[in-house]
């Protein structure tokens, strides 16, 4: 009987992961199966520019994973039972009506598991943000609020609620993309407080060119409508808001029985293991990562590209009773979009306090761009470089026998 690998999540970490599962394991041994609700691959950095309006197409997963022997199921995850190894889905027709795959409906059996379902929007229990906010964490959200902002006339109102990386990216790229509206941005803090005092002059700068507007020390109380009310008593005027105050994880894995963290991550060892149930991996910002400067990994893109390289590394080891590598785990820095023509690359050192040297212009842009093209392509073609003969699966003993190297 094949060894049955299921991937929860087609993000970023999930679809490079199942791409490097099958590029590396022989489909003699190995049967790989990818769950996930929507039917394509979505870019998710890139989904402030989507919904700002610009033109961005999205590949279909059906072709992303043609031809590689990776099954796709499109469903929604409702459940996992780490005892039994099974997966609870609710089935999601593609937009033509479509199932991803042939597989019978179901719970999805699993012998190893990947679970990388990532995060979505946190709404922090405050009144109005389910109703009346719009968000760009996933693709029928950013859809939702294109269209919105497409019907939003001159002088509409835009307010950007957080002063994380999503939000300044979010309101950088809506008023480079329609100056015809007014944009403003609320902190809870200071803009750019994390960043080094040259990065931030150069942010400050960049918000004042674009003509967004920024509340600091501003909490939020409620979203209404037409405007959003703050904790100190005022009101501010937003035709539409865009929420991006934090992101929270998928509760599937809190209620799965898995350990996790007080976040609801799983927690797992330096080779993205389970500490509960050694059968399952997490990666991406699902994962309660320690890296190498013994801080947590932030969620971010770079994690979940350290994090699926490290779990993809460790299941491949595990199975063909190779040693485990240790790859990688720092985190470099803060690449920030400012609209297309403008952004700053900001290092971090081991404390994650922000270097004196920073990149920004021109140069800053096309460096993110090339990253984001460079992560699309990627995904595109998870097969690229696949070696002419992939491993088999170890015996039993063997994999027994497997180490992790220091």
């Amino acid at each position: 009987m094949k060894h049955r690998i299921v991937v929860l999540g087609a993000g970023y970490a999930g679809a490079f992961a199942a791409g490097n599962l099958a590029r590396r394991l022989s489909p003699a041994d190995t049967e790989i199966t990818v769950v996930n609700a929507a039917p394509e691959f979505v870019e998710r950095m890139r989904l402030h520019q989507y919904a700002s309006g610009q033109d961005l197409a999205f590949r279909a997963l059906a072709d992303v994973f043609a031809g590689t022997g990776v099954r796709l199921r499109l469903a929604r995850v409702t459940g996992v039972d780490p005892e039994r190894r099974t997966v609870a889905v609710a089935a999601e027709d593609g937009p033509d009506g479509s199932r991803g795959s042939a597989a019978p409906d179901g719970p999805l059996s699993y012998d190893t598991l990947l679970y990388a379902l990532g995060s979505s929007v946190a709404h922090h229990n405050v009144p109005g943000v389910a109703e009346h906010a719009f968000d760009v964490t996933g693709l029928s959200s950013a859809r939702r609020l294109r269209e919105r902002l497409a019907g939003l006339g001159r002088g509409g109102d835009v307010l950007v609620v957080g002063e994380g990386l999503t939000g300044i990216e979010t309101a950088t790229e809506f008023a480079d993309s329609r100056p015809d509206l007014s944009v403003a941005l609320a902190a809870r803090g200071e803009l750019g407080a994390w960043l080094s005092p040259r990065a931030r002059r150069h942010l400050r700068r960049a918000f004042d060119r674009l003509g967004v507007t920024v509340h600091e020390r501003t909490a939020v109380a409620a979203v209404e409508p037409d405007r959003v009310l703050t904790a100190d008593g005022r009101s501010l005027p937003a035709d539409v808001t865009v929420w991006s105050a934090g992101f929270a994880v998928h509760p599937v894995a809190a209620a799965s029985g898995l350990e996790v963290a007080g976040t609801g991550q799983i927690v797992v060892d330096r080779t993205m293991r389970s500490v509960s149930h050694p059968d399952v991996y997490a990666a991406g910002d699902c994962a309660y990562a320690i890296g190498d400067n013994g801080r947590p990994l932030p969620m971010s893109c770079a994690s979940a590209g350290f994090t699926n390289m490290q779990a993809t590394a460790a299941i491949i080891a595990r199975l063909t009773g190779g040693e485990v590598p240790a790859t990688g785990l720092k985190y470099y820095g803060n690449h920030i979009s400012l609209g297309r023509r403008d952004a700053l690359f900001q290092m971090v050192d081991g404390s994650v306090r922000p270097k004196s040297w920073y990149l920004g212009g021109r140069t800053a842009a096309r460096l993110k761009s090339g990253v984001l093209t460079g992560a699309g392509w990627g995904i595109a073609h998870p097969t690229f470089g696949m070696p002419k003969r992939r491993r088999r699966l170890a015996t039993a003993p063997e994999r027994a026998g497997t180490r992790v190297a220091a």
